[in-house]
């Protein structure tokens, strides 16, 4: 951590390169957002900013927390190294009133706004998506466990991230023509249901809770 002072914000380097913006940020989120509120992810696809992310909560007990918990954890087989961020994020700034965007920043967030309007309003959904049902207890334990609750932009790779650090992890299985559920693999039983307790509940996005139960046979 060197100098740096400790701040909301902190700095991921030494990810996987390979990995499109928005899932790298989507796996950030699922990854960090145990440890608190997060305000805001940032990740850049530029060649000099490549494999490195700023995630930024809403206060600096929640970023040490995650920066001493998740300091080495293998992503992709890569061991990821975090610091507290060197300056201050905009949203942060947004938050004590101090933020003033240069007018080319504005100019671009601006355009970028207008261009989520025109998607969100062109492929609007007439009605919401049903929510899931609760965990089913009547199913025996077995090796694998069904996931639902997952919202739509869920990937392999972030499930795989958070079911990967449980012991005996085999695989991830998704469903392509029912999105928001998954089956994941374990070499046994007793490793399964570890997972399951370790992972019951699990917010993927501020709206969207993990449900888990025993996959049935």
């Amino acid at each position: 951590m060197g100098d740096i002072p400790p701040s909301p914000t902190i700095y991921i380097n030494n990810l996987y390169e390979k990995l499109p913006k928005e899932e790298l940020k989507k796996c950030m989120y699922a990854m960090f957002s145990q440890f608190g509120k997060i305000i805001d992810v940032v990740a850049l696809k530029t060649l000099r900013l490549r494999g490195q992310a700023w995630v930024v909560f809403t206060d600096t007990a929640a970023a040490t927390n995650a920066l001493r918990t998740m300091q080495g954890f293998p992503f992709f087989d890569k061991p990821i190294r975090i610091t507290y961020a060197k300056a201050e994020s905009d949203a942060v700034a947004k938050l004590k009133g101090t933020y003033k965007p240069d007018k080319k920043k504005r100019a671009e967030k601006s355009a970028a706004a207008r261009d989520q309007l025109v998607k969100k309003a062109a492929g609007a959904p007439s009605a919401g998506p049903k929510g899931p049902i609760g965990p089913d207890s009547s199913v025996p334990p077995n090796r694998t466990l069904f996931v639902q609750g997952l919202p739509e932009a869920t990937t392999d790779a972030m499930l795989q991230m958070l079911f990967a650090q449980f012991p005996g992890f085999k695989e991830v299985r998704m469903v392509e023509a029912r999105p928001g559920i998954a089956f994941i693999d374990f070499d046994n039983e007793l490793q399964s249901g570890v997972a399951l307790q370790g992972l019951q509940g699990f917010k993927i996005t501020p709206t969207h809770a993990m449900v888990i139960s025993y996959a049935r046979q």
